[in-house]
């Protein structure tokens, strides 16, 4: 039954899922719909709305661009080619490949969530290079399945927010720290249970397939990435231009002062390894370890060239989330939500209510930034537990990720693949993993 579920559901994507772009399109005209036909905006107001809304992710897509660019210029020196060679060699067989993924990417996003879309990308990419007869298009499915912890892990952006003294609900909910979030007794629960059952649950996933998706080395290929011959300082032809492209110690000097920066903002900020943090620090270790700019160039030449899908949807996005807050639409998922609640189930419902709207508006502190005000006020009117109220909208915001394709994009870029590619198998994550999340909400 799991096998021919599973073909159906990859079946099904293979045939009707588009393109990421189109999918981003075919979510406006919905949500514009929608905003007309559920709320007063009036067509004119949607698309007021929308365009007001487009570049408000401008930051977001740099950030973004830079993690897929900084990711595979690390990825491409000899230093870390060897380590990622190293660490895929704990895998021999297809079912200790799809393991060794899920399980490494899945603990690195509950350290970060960019540094674990990165490494579970990079990983797959050197694991499939090695194990015959792995599924390419199932390992990076299994890496993208490590995404789904990221909001119960230390980088998750609401129990982060709401441990911050002067954060937006502060009157209403106090301040809420992480012992009562993501060291609580439902946040381990499930967490843990994910760590452990994901990886078996991708294995299981592999005896599904029919055939078999090899990985195409054109499509990503850091190894290819052409390195000149060191150039004499004794070469007459050498010019000055020539000379300060190819010198070890330019990279040397920014390197340095690039990790002067990095050991400050660890002194200052404690374990704090957001978003820019882990650019920062991906950039200035490629930069060290190409040893001189110009190896460094010839990287990011090759690099640039997978951002594109990013940097072109995510204004689309943030069109759609303008169009979900300036209309009312998602306050009035929310309201629904709450209207069928009672003390017990509130969490869980709050749950499916996140996972809803993360559709519409796929960013963990912006849902807060529209849910949090509705859902915290309702969970003290119903006497429940304010700290598990905004975990039930992380984990919901977390949870459908694994069919949004939005942060899909990053991965995508590096492994070469479109989002119909995985999220066949995407969907059977989504299936399983509602169940302990599930539990964790309504049990603990």
């Amino acid at each position: 039954m799991i096998k021919s579920l599973t073909s159906f559901f990859d079946r099904m994507v293979q045939r009707y899922l588009p393109d990421a772009f189109l999918f981003a399109i075919i979510l406006t005209f919905a949500v514009f719909l929608l905003g007309i036909g559920l709320t007063e905006s009036s067509p004119v107001q949607m698309v007021e709305y929308w365009g007001g809304g487009f570049w408000d992710l401008l930051a977001f897509a740099m950030q973004m661009s830079l993690i897929v660019v900084t990711g595979y210029i690390l990825a491409s020196t000899p230093i870390v080619k060897k380590l990622l060679t190293r660490i895929s060699k704990l895998a021999n067989t297809p079912g200790q490949a799809i393991m060794l993924v899920t399980f490494t990417a899945a603990v690195a996003c509950l350290i970060n969530y960019g540094f674990g879309l990165v490494v579970g990308a990079l990983l797959a990419i050197h694991v499939a290079k090695r194990v015959h007869g792995v599924d390419y298009r199932l390992l990076m499915a299994s890496a993208y399945s490590g995404f789904l912890l990221w909001h119960g892990g230390l980088s998750g952006s609401i129990p982060l927010l709401i441990a911050t003294p002067g954060h937006f609900l502060e009157d209403k909910m106090g301040i809420i720290p992480v012992a009562d979030t993501l060291f609580s007794g439902f946040n381990l629960f499930i967490a843990l249970t994910l760590l452990v059952t994901l990886p078996l649950l991708n294995r299981f996933l592999m005896n599904t397939r029919d055939s078999i998706s090899s990985i195409d080395p054109s499509l990503w290929e850091p190894d290819s990435i052409s390195e000149p011959e060191d150039q004499s300082e004794h070469d007459i032809d050498l010019t000055p231009a020539d000379r300060l492209e190819n010198s070890q110690i330019i990279s040397l000097i920014i390197g340095a002062f690039g990790f002067a920066f990095i050991i400050y903002h660890f002194a200052a900020n404690g374990f704090d390894l957001n978003i820019n943090i882990v650019n920062f620090i991906f950039l200035f270790l490629g930069i060290i370890f190409h040893k001189t700019p110009r190896r460094f160039l010839n990287s990011v030449s090759h690099a640039v060239k997978n951002v594109g899908g990013i940097i072109i949807q995510f204004p689309f996005y943030a069109g759609i989330m303008g169009m979900m807050v300036a209309s009312g639409l998602s306050e009035q998922m929310s309201l629904w939500f709450v209207s069928i609640s009672n003390d017990f189930t509130f969490p869980f419902f709050t749950f499916l209510s996140a996972g809803i709207v993360n559709f519409f508006i796929p960013s963990g502190g912006g849902q807060w930034a529209i849910q949090g005000p509705i859902m915290i006020p309702a969970a003290i009117e119903l006497g429940t537990n304010t700290a598990k109220t905004a975990m039930a909208v992380a984990w919901g915001d977390a949870w459908t990720n694994m069919i949004q394709p939005f942060w899909a994009l990053p991965l995508l870029a590096i492994a070469g693949l479109k989002v119909r590619d995985i999220m066949g198998f995407c969907v059977m994550i989504l299936l399983w993993s509602f169940i302990p999340i599930s539990i964790g909400l309504l049990f603990f």
